[in-house]
């Protein structure tokens, strides 16, 4: 009985430190490229020694997370903050962290039982929940804020009014929201890695599901590429390499990926004011600051700038190289109106997915007796929302064209697709001896 659970105990020891190890990579990686963001946009000067703690703020929101904000400004008046949005860089740190350390002991097989993977995935869950926890915990301080020169300050002084602001993440929403993003990077992991094993039932389904995951991962990170190139040549050229850098580190997918559906011809909608501002170019600013709801889409940032009708050709570009790798990867017996249909799925999948992530909303106001915002620069609010059916049947339309085009251009390459397994010829019966 010993030497049958000896084995099995070893594997279970080094199943428990390989989800450590992952999940701490994983949360290091994302605190580093949060710490590293905040301080470039000037958070290090927060007052009470609040630095660490926005740090874990920002790290709870990456992963689905949510923190309340509250507030006072003494007897007479009040503080109201609301901030609903995710910072994508720091999630997509971590979800290519974790899915390569949740794939590496999978490499090199074909097949996996599902209890194999449950069990993979539920240590790494397990571990994932009690470090999510610590961070919530860690997640929270009050501190004041400087009402600067003017009506505000004179009010305070009379008043005791010192506006105080104070965030705390909601430990119960951030686990159940953070299981859910690591249950989504690891079963995205495994249909995007070629070399990752599936149980046996779902097999048959890898052929139409691997090549278009993978082409869609391809996709948003070829935007985030080209972002940070830039990114670069905006902070060589123009300087504010920090704001630059902040902008990088915390938020670039959250600029990218909604700019790309823009090209698709997706409209949002929005609105900047008071002191908020977008971690975008001063012409989407433009355009989303103006005492109405703005629309943004091609046509109104055109009006700013003609250069954004290039959009349109990059998409296109994009698309079109990126259909023609999910159409190589796929088995040469596809044909190209399947190969359409998977790529117009797998597109609108992903356009939903970026509508879904890159929403903001963000409040903040001073109220005097409960009567309206004051303090002048206090006060602000922006909001940027996609509308979504329309982006959803755009990239529909956008998903036929090109990957029917992808798949011709594929098939007027070498192959590089599984193909089917060629038919072994059976042995035939040796001819009978002639009659002498």
């Amino acid at each position: 009985m010993s030497l049958q659970t000896a084995p099995d105990q070893a594997v279970s020891r080094h199943g428990w430190v390989h989800a450590l190890a992952t999940v701490l990579a994983g949360l290091i990686a994302m605190i580093a490229v949060s710490a590293l963001g905040l301080w470039a946009a000037g958070a290090a000067d927060l007052p009470d020694g609040a630095f660490p703690r926005v740090v874990a703020a920002t790290t709870v929101t990456a992963v689905g997370g949510s923190v309340k904000f509250a507030g006072n400004a003494g007897a007479l008046a009040e503080t109201r903050a609301a901030l609903t949005v995710i910072p994508l860089s720091v999630a997509l740190t971590g979800a290519l962290v974790v899915a390569t350390g949740f794939l590496r002991p999978l490499r090199h097989r074909a097949v996996a039982g599902a209890p194999e993977l449950a069990g993979w995935a539920g240590r790494i869950a397990v571990v994932w929940l009690l470090a999510l926890t610590g961070l919530a915990l860690s997640a929270r301080r009050t501190f004041a804020i400087s009402p600067g020169d003017g009506t505000l300050s004179g009010v305070g002084d009379l008043f005791g009014a010192s506006p105080r602001v104070g965030f705390e993440a909601e430990v119960l929403v951030t686990l159940l929201f953070g299981l859910l993003w690591l249950l989504g990077v690891l079963v995205l992991a495994l249909l995007v890695s070629p070399g990752a094993p599936l149980p046996a039932r779902l097999l048959r389904f890898q052929e139409a599901v691997r090549p278009a995951a993978y082409a869609m991962v391809a996709l948003l990170l070829t935007y985030v590429v080209l972002g940070v190139v830039v990114a670069l040549v905006v902070a060589v050229t123009r300087g504010h390499a920090a704001q630059t850098l902040a902008v990088v580190l915390l938020g670039l997918p959250n600029l990218v990926w909604p700019v790309f559906t823009i090209g698709l011809g997706a409209t949002w909608e929005g609105r900047v004011e008071g002191p908020f501002g977008l971690p975008m170019p001063q012409v989407l600013d433009s355009v989303l600051r103006t005492p109405d709801l703005a629309t943004l889409d091609l046509g109104t940032l055109a009006e700013q700038d003609g250069r954004v009708w290039w959009l349109v050709a990059v998409d296109a570009v994009v698309l079109l190289a990126v259909a023609f790798l999910m159409a190589s990867r796929s088995p040469a017996r596809t044909r190209a109106w399947q190969h359409a249909v998977h790529m117009a799925v797998a597109l609108a999948l992903t356009v939903l997915t970026v509508c879904l992530l890159g929403r903001i909303d963000a409040h903040y106001g001073l109220s005097l007796l409960g009567i309206g915002d004051v303090g002048g620069g206090l006060s602000g609010e922006l909001f940027l929302r996609p509308v979504l059916w329309s982006a959803l049947a755009l990239a529909l339309l956008w998903g036929l064209a090109t990957g029917f085009l992808g798949a011709l251009l594929a098939s007027r390459t070498p192959h590089h697709g599984p193909h089917p397994p060629p038919q072994q010829a059976t042995p035939t019966d040796p001819a009978p001896p002639k009659a002498p």
